[in-house]
C-alpha cells in the first residue's frame, strides 16, 4: 500500500471548517470539511465518507487543494467541443445577416438557419455543419452575434403533388421536382 498524499499546513481544519461554513459552492464545502478531517488525523477513509466520496477521489482532491488552495476545490466547466465554423465563415454569416435577404432575389423574408447554411456552402464551397434541430436559439446564432426570431406562423396548407418546379441543374439537365417545401430535389 502506497504512502498517503501531505496535505498542505497553511490552512488550519478549523479555517477550512470556517471556511467551508462561507463558501457558496456545497461540493466546495464538502471537500473543504474532508481535507479538515485529514488534518485533524482522521484516517483518509472516513474522511472521504464526510466528503461524500472514496479514497480516490479525496485524493485527487488533496493534489488540486495542495496545487491550487480552496478556490481548486470548485468544479470547473467543461470548455465544450471546439467551434465548427472559422472566423471567416462567422464573419461572412454575420455580413448575410446584417444585410438581411431581399425577398426577390433569395427567396425569404427573414433567414432561417438552413437558408444561412446553404449561403454558406455555396459561398465557400465548404461543408457547412448541420446545426442540431433541438438546439436552443441562442445556441444557433451565437458567434455571428444575431438573435433567434420566432415567429408562430402557420403555414398554408397544400397538397405537395399539385405544385410542379422546374429546376436548373448545373450539368444543364431540367428536373422536375415534386415536393416543394423547401427541400428540392437532387439534380444529379
Amino acid at each position: 500500500m502506497g504512502t498517503a498524499i501531505a496535505v498542505r499546513t497553511d490552512y488550519s481544519s478549523k479555517e477550512l471548517r470556517r471556511l467551508a461554513r462561507w463558501v457558496k459552492n456545497a461540493g466546495q464545502a464538502r471537500r473543504l470539511l474532508a481535507i479538515a478531517a485529514v488534518l485533524e488525523g482522521s484516517l483518509r477513509e472516513e474522511a472521504a465518507k464526510i466528503g461524500g466520496m472514496d479514497r480516490q477521489t479525496l485524493r485527487d482532491w488533496v493534489i488540486r487543494f495542495n496545487q491550487q488552495g480552496a478556490d481548486g476545490l470548485i468544479n470547473k466547466c467543461s470548455p465544450g467541443a471546439p467551434g465548427k465554423l472559422s472566423k471567416k465563415h462567422k464573419a461572412f454569416l454575420a455580413r448575410l445577416v446584417e444585410e438581411g435577404p431581399i425577398p426577390a432575389i433569395h427567396g425569404v423574408v427573414r433567414w432561417r438557419a438552413c437558408d444561412l447554411i446553404m449561403r454558406l456552402h455555396d459561398a465557400a464551397n465548404a461543408r457547412a455543419p448541420a446545426f442540431a434541430p433541438k438546439a436552443p436559439p441562442r445556441a444557433r446564432t451565437r458567434g455571428i452575434g444575431a438573435s433567434e426570431v420566432n415567429g408562430a406562423r402557420r403555414r398554408a396548407q397544400f397538397d405537395p403533388g399539385i405544385i410542379d418546379v422546374k429546376i436548373d441543374c448545373p450539368l444543364g439537365q431540367t428536373e422536375l421536382a415534386r415536393n416543394f417545401s423547401g427541400n428540392l430535389a437532387a439534380c444529379h
